[in-house]
């Protein structure tokens, strides 16, 4: 079995932990920071603007399990692919939606799926999110790890009052 990693921005990142760390296939999913030009960068400081990282969720995934296509679909569902500026509540370049391709292959999927999604007519602005290729990535402090599991009140309500859920109920 050969791994493989998908890496992907949709805002919050521990809002986008949970839909894939349930699905099948899925090794891990990290949070973490990536697409910027500091090392190792603290939240703290990916938070001031200036890293030029985004959150994202890095996802290891068995490709004959789950395919990598499947998994650009569970991405479009948890966003809004509109907007440039940030997602939801959190807006900011380090809230940015983006694909981070890590192969050829890859961003051929992403691109086709990113087609495919504008000429559907489900969103009635372009489909603005980038899909770049993909950059060293630092994982978030443990603390940010799985939060929907180690602080669910919080993550719920969270998510809830960032408009994510509403979004989503309304546009998939």
């Amino acid at each position: 079995m050969a791994f493989e990693k998908a890496t992907f921005a949709g805002g919050c990142f521990w809002c986008m932990v949970k839909p894939f760390d349930t699905l099948p296939g899925i090794e891990s999913v990290i949070s973490g920071y990536t697409g910027g030009h500091v090392e190792n960068p603290t939240y703290e400081e990916v938070c001031t603007g200036k890293t030029g990282h985004t959150e994202a969720v890095q996802i290891t995934f068995d490709p004959e399990v789950f395919p990598y296509k499947d998994l650009v679909e569970v991405y479009w569902q948890q966003t809004d692919p509109t907007d440039p500026n940030g997602q939801f509540v959190d807006q900011g370049n380090s809230y940015r939606p983006a694909i981070f391709y890590h192969s050829p292959e890859q961003k051929e999927i992403a691109e086709e799926s990113k087609r495919a999604l504008q000429e559907s007519g489900r969103f009635k602005k372009p489909i603005i999110t980038p899909i770049e290729p993909a950059q060293p990535f630092y994982a978030a402090e443990e603390y940010h790890q799985d939060f929907y599991k180690k602080s669910s009140a919080h993550y719920n309500r969270y998510r809830t009052m960032s408009g994510r859920d509403d979004y989503i109920k309304s546009h998939w």
